[in-house]
């Protein structure tokens, strides 16, 4: 009995963590509508990460970096801003940061894999 109930525990910590990764995270048709319509790519990773490798068209503003840079990179409030890093936790952080500078329309893509896939299949619509 008691092996059963360390499995159901490990099995709800699981669907809680899943749960929370994808909490705030913008659906991949709706970013790639987005993107059509002219949505800023905005990499929060390091410099030497984005220097590694980043993809075509993002502008890279590292998470410690965003209070700051963000709003003398983009005066307006309105504008609709996709935030990717490699595992999708720090562009998690990054919307909640600007949505409490003001930037409403700020969205969490995910992982660097997740914004890929989002940027390709939007080239090809």
């Amino acid at each position: 009995m008691s092996q059963v109930w360390v499995w159901a525990v490990g099995i709800a910590l699981l669907l809680v963590l899943v749960v929370m990764k994808r909490r705030g995270r913008i659906a991949a048709p709706k970013a790639e509508e987005l993107l059509r319509n002219g949505a800023m790519l905005v990499d929060v990773r390091s410099v030497a990460e984005f220097r590694g490798g980043h993809l075509a068209g993002a502008v890279n503003v590292p998470l410690d970096e965003l209070d700051e840079r963000f709003p003398k990179l983009v005066a307006d409030k309105g504008r609709v801003i996709l935030l990717h890093c490699q595992s999708g936790m720090r562009s998690g952080m990054a919307q909640r940061k600007l949505r409490a500078l003001g930037y409403a329309e700020a969205w969490n893509l995910g992982s660097y894999g997740q914004a890929a896939a989002v940027v390709e299949r939007g080239k090809k619509s």
